[in-house]
């Protein structure tokens, strides 16, 4: 109890000496930063946009520019995959997807685009009842390598332990084992759970990990053999991770601090790790401000959903949550707009910053004076959340 005795506590008020001190969780949450908020400054140097230099080694797949296409079924088929290789990108094929469900997946993508708002969460759930078959694996596998492509392709942890050997031995060149919130250890009373380091070895292909937000955990999968480590919990649009489960962390933190964990690793092992922002970019500007936070590289998909060789007829849908009681994702539209070449390359039909990304990117590049993503990663960000309305009135009005 408080002491009462001193002449000041008379009247019920209590000094600050003996006023008990309460500590609250939100005392010390720390702030944390999205596209948004932050905006890349100039420096001294700009370069020709002809000399910004994209190319890069991507877990043993040579790229041309930074950009992977998201494991999501409305993104992603092997023709997909074989047109984005062709523009210098990596496709990444979801193998708990339609594709290896189905002999014909046309009609239940055609199926789930046109259903009724009302009635596509039924859908989505009948349409992922049916097995995933090894036969169409090996045949997705074949299509993509026919289609010009390196393979990747990806499977949450159980899926990972009953496909991986599989994949490798048909031929995929990445297997990229992805869940809502990837960790070192996962911990489960009813079964083995997966181990990282022991799939690693077993695997003769690269083994990339995601998702995550946290440096610690960034690192730990580093230790444990992760090629490549993928960020992002819930920003992307069809995603609804941050509604449902309430977990997320905003991409420019959650980018910057995985980057720091990859810097430290290799600072220790001589070992580079590279970093894939993963969701919640939409305009060249956020490409920019991603790969400036620390990515060594993008993965994005309803922004590639609205191209005209995307299976999802202008439809994308979430896929990271195959949960018998929880929604997958909502199901968005995003439209048709054009090829994929004019999405990625230009020419921009509009001026939101949607169309032309690695143009945008490019122009971003040499402003800074960044020639390589390397360059870029260490120009200056600066917290700026009014870059988003400064001057903007007549936009927002118009």
């Amino acid at each position: 109890m408080i002491d009462r005795t001193a002449g000041s506590m008379d009247s019920g008020i209590a000094t600050a000496a003996q006023r008990r001190v309460f500590h609250s969780k939100v005392d010390t949450i720390r702030p944390t930063y999205g596209f948004e908020d932050v905006s890349l400054a100039p420096g001294i140097d700009t370069i020709e946009p002809t000399d910004v230099d994209f190319e890069q080694s991507f877990a043993g797949i040579d790229l041309a520019i930074p950009i992977l296409a998201s494991a999501m079924d409305a993104v992603v088929d092997p023709a997909f995959a074989g047109t984005l290789a062709r523009l210098g990108g990596l496709a990444v094929m979801n193998l708990e997807g339609v594709q290896t469900r189905y002999e014909e997946p046309d009609a239940i993508l055609e199926r789930i685009a046109n259903a009724p708002t009302d009635e596509v969460q039924d859908l989505l759930f009948e349409a992922y009842q049916a097995p995933v078959r090894e036969d169409l694996i090996a045949r997705r596998l074949a299509e993509i390598r026919a289609a010009g492509s390196p393979v990747a392709v990806a499977a949450t942890p159980a899926a990972a332990r009953r496909f991986g050997l599989y994949c490798a031995d048909h031929g995929a060149d990445l297997f990229l084992v992805q869940s809502q919130v990837s960790s070192a250890r996962h911990i489960a009373s009813e079964y083995d759970p997966l181990s990282l380091a022991e799939f690693g070895r077993q695997m003769p292909i690269p083994v990339a990990v995601g998702n995550t937000t946290n440096a610690e955990a960034a690192f730990a999968l580093m230790e444990q053999g992760a090629a490549a480590v993928f960020v992002g919990v819930g920003p992307g649009a069809a995603c609804t991770t941050r509604e449902v489960l309430g977990i997320g962390i905003p991409q420019v933190t959650a980018i910057s601090d995985v980057a720091a964990a990859r810097d430290a690793f290799l600072a220790e092992t001589g070992r580079y790790v590279p970093v894939v922002a993963d969701g919640g970019m939409r305009r060249g500007g956020e490409l920019a401000k991603a790969i400036a936070a620390g990515a060594d590289a993008l993965m994005i998909g309803s922004p590639l959903a609205r191209a005209e060789e995307a299976p999802g007829r202008g439809m994308n849908w979430g896929m990271a949550a195959p949960s018998p009681t929880l929604p997958r994702g909502t199901r968005i539209k995003v439209g048709t707009v054009g090829t994929l070449e004019r999405i990625l390359f230009g020419p921009a039909h509009v001026t939101d910053g949607s169309e032309n990304l690695i143009g945008a990117l490019r122009q971003s590049m040499a402003a800074l004076g960044a020639r390589t993503v390397r360059d870029m990663q260490r120009v200056e960000m600066v917290y700026a959340p009014s870059t988003q309305t400064e001057g903007k009135s007549w936009q927002r009005n118009g």
